[in-house]
């Protein structure tokens, strides 16, 4: 083809007013969904055989030009306009050489079947588009993980043995992969023949659509309170964006990292969550194994979330990086998260680019927290406290997530409010709930003791399949469940009765200005140490029994070298504000800490414990009594 034959070629070539013959000239990848019968194309010779010879029209489409359609002899490589006859039944095409001088030629790019994942089959040809979510090199072929609109699934290309294919290929890059479906360990997989990276205007096509879908889908599902609770509409709008953020870091391929308060109240929270993102995972994505890589749930010690923690939590991340191919996790927060002492943390996650939702019910640090978070929800935030537990609200979170696990949930929102000895005045209705799912109130409380038991041993460990037996959630043995559940509160019950005894002689006891009973034990000299019940059990089990003893406003004191616990009854103690005070007066006396306003935790330096102490009890004897305060919840019969 010469510049005089050719013609115009381009955009304008393309006018219909132009009455010179079109010839196109197909992109190497055009298949027979872009050519025609009776069109021209330009060709070249592939073969030459008795009969006739072969042309190439593209990469993918040939055919012959029989003898009896020829105009003359051609040798491999020549270059002629050849008529696209006929395309028979069987894929078979036959052409004849075309006599056009005074042409136009017109390029036609190849625009593919572009087949969405969710409706691959296995043993078909296709080319998929989507954005890379993991890259994970093997002994063998490089393992890309594409999400497009519909789904997720794996894609192997294969270079050498565990040599890196295609590796212009990124995270995040928008790609198109041309492959065939093949069963892998039971799910599909894609046999890669081609990866193209897409740049420009269908690069931002892709993005946009695959984004519209993602947004669509990772939309909460619309499920009705367990119980009805004016207090608590405000928050679930505020969870209904935490479920929409978690839907969506799913369906985008991204682990979720999991961390709550080793307590009961911590794990009422967390588990329904882990059961619902598993499920939600499961259906996602087509890998039995998905759930273990992608959601992973661990107990934090603390009230908040410490540098050892999060030194932890980013050291696994980064090597799920290296080694998988993965993205850095979203870090949810349960049970705890929402105050300033877990702002260092916080930063050393915002260097890489994590995102951080916290959902909680401590006194909360707003102005401290919030710039570092993508999602936070607190009671506090909506002139509501502590009553309404972590546990309660993700429920309803776990739900909005994944509504096939409602009916395992009806008794944990009351394991919850009893465990963390809610007064909302709806504990009654939660207790009535579980109760007609076949939980008595005793029972109940049976298994808060026994996860709270569980959590203290477990330490750092999830303890996944024991803690889900205990609570009932997840678990798939009801016999084991009551074994479980006897056996670990009847085992709590002795050893916090056993610490009692040891402690409850060298308990000091004062009456303040205000008129509150004053309780305190020097837990370092006079409890057991490195046992259950861990110092702040020890704490809450004295301060309950000087409440039923005594039936007045109360407040207990369990320190140690380093550490204070408080607990109150019938007084307001707003413990976050007293932190913020002692820190600032007792110089040198390196005062953190908090918690709700009648339950909390203090550190200091050992040498100033004291000072400390002494400026702490004086705050407390000038705090107001208020009835309507106490850390014993009081249900109704």
């Amino acid at each position: 083809m010469t510049a005089d034959n050719a013609g115009d070629s381009g955009a304008d070539a393309g006018s219909s007013s132009d009455p010179r013959p079109t010839v196109y000239d197909l992109a190497p990848n055009c298949t027979l969904d872009e050519v025609r019968e009776g069109n021209y194309y330009h060709a070249v010779v592939n073969g030459v055989v008795d009969y006739g010879v072969f042309v190439d029209i593209s990469d993918v489409v040939s055919g012959l030009i029989h003898e009896s359609n020829l105009d003359g002899a051609y040798s491999v490589g020549d270059r002629l306009v050849v008529r696209l006859d006929e395309i028979r039944d069987n894929g078979d095409i036959s052409f004849s050489t075309a006599d056009v001088e005074n042409y136009r030629t017109e390029t036609v790019d190849h625009e593919p079947t572009i087949t969405g994942i969710a409706d691959i089959e296995t043993g078909a040809d296709v080319t998929i588009e989507g954005t890379v979510s993991q890259i994970k090199q093997t002994g063998g072929p490089t393992v890309f993980r594409i999400v497009d609109h519909s789904g997720i699934v794996a894609c192997a290309a294969f270079a050498e043995a565990g040599v890196r294919a295609y590796p212009e290929v990124d995270l995040d890059d928008v790609v198109r992969v041309v492959g065939t479906v093949e069963e892998h360990d039971g799910a599909a997989q894609v046999e890669v023949d081609d990866v193209t990276l897409l740049d420009g205007e269908a690069a931002e096509a892709a993005r946009e659509r695959i984004e519209s879908a993602l947004t669509e889908r990772a939309a909460p599902h619309a499920v009705d309170a367990f119980v009805e609770w004016p207090a608590f509409e405000a928050i679930r709008e505020e969870l209904k964006e935490v479920a929409r953020l978690l839907r969506r870091t799913v369906l985008e391929g991204r682990p979720i990292r999991v961390r709550h308060h080793a307590d009961g109240d911590g794990m009422c929270a967390a588990l329904p969550v882990q059961l619902a993102l598993d499920r939600f995972i499961e259906r996602t994505h087509d890998d039995d194994d998905a759930s273990r890589h992608l959601c992973k749930r661990l107990p934090s010690k603390a009230p908040f979330y410490e540098m050892e923690d999060v030194t932890r939590d980013l050291n696994f991340a980064l090597e799920g990086r290296s080694r998988h191919g993965q993205k850095l996790p979203l870090l949810l927060m349960l049970d705890n998260g929402s105050t300033e002492e877990d702002v260092p943390a916080y930063q050393n996650l915002a260097h890489y680019d994590v995102p951080i939702a916290v959902v909680d019910h401590h006194h909360p640090d707003p102005e401290a927290v919030e710039p570092l978070l993508d999602a936070h929800v607190n009671p506090y935030l909506h002139g509501e406290d502590y009553r309404i537990t972590t546990g309660m609200m993700c429920v309803e979170l776990a739900r909005m997530i994944d509504p096939s696990v409602t009916e395992e949930l009806r008794h944990v929102p009351a394991v919850a409010g009893l465990s963390d000895r809610s007064k909302a005045e709806v504990m009654g209705d939660f207790v009535d709930l579980a109760e007609r799912e076949g939980y008595p109130r005793e029972k109940l409380q049976d298994i808060g003791e026994a996860l709270d038991y569980a959590a203290h041993w477990l330490r750092y460990s999830d303890g996944q399949s024991l803690v889900n037996d205990v609570l009932d959630v997840g678990c798939d043995d009801d016999e084991r469940h009551e074994e479980l559940v006897s056996f670990l509160s009847e085992r709590a019950e002795r050893d916090v009765e056993r610490q009692l005894d040891a402690a409850e002689p060298h308990v000091e006891h004062e009456r303040l200005d205000n008129d509150a009973h004053l309780y305190r034990i020097d837990l370092d000299r006079f409890a057991h140490r490195f046992t259950y019940p861990a110092p702040g059990k020890t704490t809450g089990q004295l301060h309950d029994r000087k409440v039923q003893e005594t039936g007045d406003p109360v407040i207990t004191i369990g320190y140690g070298p380093d550490f204070a616990v408080l607990r109150s009854d019938g007084v307001r103690l707003d413990i976050p504000q007293m932190v913020a005070e002692l820190n600032e007066e007792v110089v040198g006396g390196g005062v953190s800490g908090g918690g709700h306003l009648v339950v909390g935790s203090i550190k200091f330096v050992k040498g100033m414990r004291a000072e400390v102490i002494d400026s702490l009890v004086e705050k407390m004897a000038d705090a107001a009594i208020d009835d309507d305060l106490s850390s014993t919840a009081t249900l109704d019969d």
